[in-house]
Order: structure tokens, then C-alpha cells, then sequence
């Protein structure tokens, strides 16, 4: 939950670099509560076929849309890549496999243009004991 609320945090920054672990525990956490949330619009009737999304997935969507924007971009430079190559998912089926091979490629190893390694640098490893997931 603390890379969640991380990812939310840096709402705005696309800058730097993100590692496998912040960028996929987003993911997960971001699909957990677009299932819950879709639920909650079923059963309580706020599901508009018409749209095909309920009321609440949709603001909930527009609002995790940013971040889910640069911690993809970030996640791309930690790959050594520009962030645009999240233009690469507008290729139908293809391009999307794409993107998913560059989110699940390590980090380089060492520091690249887009900032030192996230996993390298004892100053932004989170130390669990100590931190005990506060932000």
C-alpha cells in the first residue's frame, strides 16, 4: 500500500526513475480498487451500460489517470528508456505487448540519464523497520 500511496503522491512527476516493485504495486493496488469499485457501481445501480463504466470507476479512473501516466513514464526511464515510448501502446494488441516487456525489464544498473538507480541508492531504498510504511 506505501508504493500506492507513493505513486499518488508524485501526482505531477514525471521525472527520475521508478523500480519494478513501486510500479507494479501500483498496478495491483489500482486494480484492486477498480474491481471494488465497479462492485459498489453494480450493485448499486450507478453501472451505466450505456458508457460501460459505473460512476464511481469513472472518477475514480480520471483521477489515478495522471499518476498512472508518470509512474509509467518513470518506469520507462529507470528501463533506460524516454518516457515516449508510452506511445508505443497506441499500436492495437502490439504495442501493448511492448509496453508490458519494458515494464517487466530490470533497471539499469547504474546510474543513467534519468537519475541514479532506485535500487542502488541506499538514500531511496524504504527500510522497512524503520520506515514501517509511513510516508
Amino acid at each position: 500500500m506505501y508504493w500506492y500511496f507513493k505513486v499518488l503522491q508524485n501526482y505531477f512527476n514525471f521525472r527520475g526513475r521508478a523500480p519494478r516493485r513501486e510500479y507494479w504495486f501500483f498496478v495491483l493496488f489500482n486494480l484492486l480498487f477498480a474491481l471494488a469499485l465497479s462492485v459498489i457501481d453494480t450493485v448499486t445501480g450507478l453501472y451505466s451500460a450505456e458508457y460501460g463504466i459505473g460512476y464511481l470507476g469513472g472518477i475514480y479512473a480520471l483521477f489515478v489517470l495522471l499518476p498512472s501516466l508518470a509512474v509509467t513514464v518513470r518506469r520507462l526511464h529507470d528501463t533506460g528508456r524516454s518516457g515516449w515510448w508510452i506511445l508505443v501502446s497506441l499500436i492495437p494488441l502490439l504495442g501493448y505487448l511492448i509496453l508490458l516487456a519494458f515494464m517487466v525489464f530490470g533497471s539499469e544498473a547504474s546510474t543513467n540519464r534519468f537519475g541514479p538507480n532506485p535500487n542502488r541508492d541506499p538514500n531511496l531504498i524504504i527500510d522497512s523497520e524503520n520506515n514501517s510504511g509511513r510516508f
